[in-house]
C-alpha cells in the first residue's frame, strides 16, 4: 500500500466509523484530525485552482466515496500527504484504532 493509499483508506475508515462505542469514538476523533490535516495540506499546496479542487473532492468523497475514490487518490498524489509525517502517523492511528483482534481488515504497524 502506498502512502497515498494509506491516507485514503484511513479517510474511508474514519468516515465509515459510527459513534456507537468508545473505540468508534476514538476512530472518529482521529479521523476528524486526519481530515483537517489533509484539508490543510490540500489548501497549502494548492493556492491555485487545484487546491480548491482538492478540498472540494475531499468534501465530495465524504458524501459519496464510491464515486469520488479515484479522484481523491488523484488529488492526494503529489499534494504532499505522502511525505507529511504527521498525516501519515494520524492515518496509521486511525487504522490501528479501527482494528480489533479477530476482525479481518488492515493492520498497520
Amino acid at each position: 500500500m502506498t502512502e497515498v493509499e494509506l491516507v485514503a483508506v484511513a479517510l474511508a475508515t474514519g468516515a465509515a466509523a459510527g459513534l456507537t462505542d468508545s473505540a468508534r469514538g476514538t476512530v472518529h476523533g482521529l479521523y476528524t484530525g486526519l481530515r483537517e490535516e489533509v484539508r490543510r495540506c490540500l489548501g497549502e499546496n494548492g493556492g491555485n485552482s487545484r487546491g480548491g479542487y482538492g478540498v472540494r473532492v475531499l468534501d465530495a468523497y465524504e458524501t459519496d466515496p464510491d464515486v469520488w475514490w479515484t479522484r481523491l487518490l488523484q488529488v492526494l498524489t503529489g499534494s504532499g500527504v505522502e511525505t507529511d509525517e504527521e498525516i501519515l502517523a494520524t492515518a496509521r492511528a486511525v487504522l490501528r484504532a479501527e482494528y480489533r483482534p479477530g476482525q479481518h481488515g488492515v493492520l498497520v504497524r
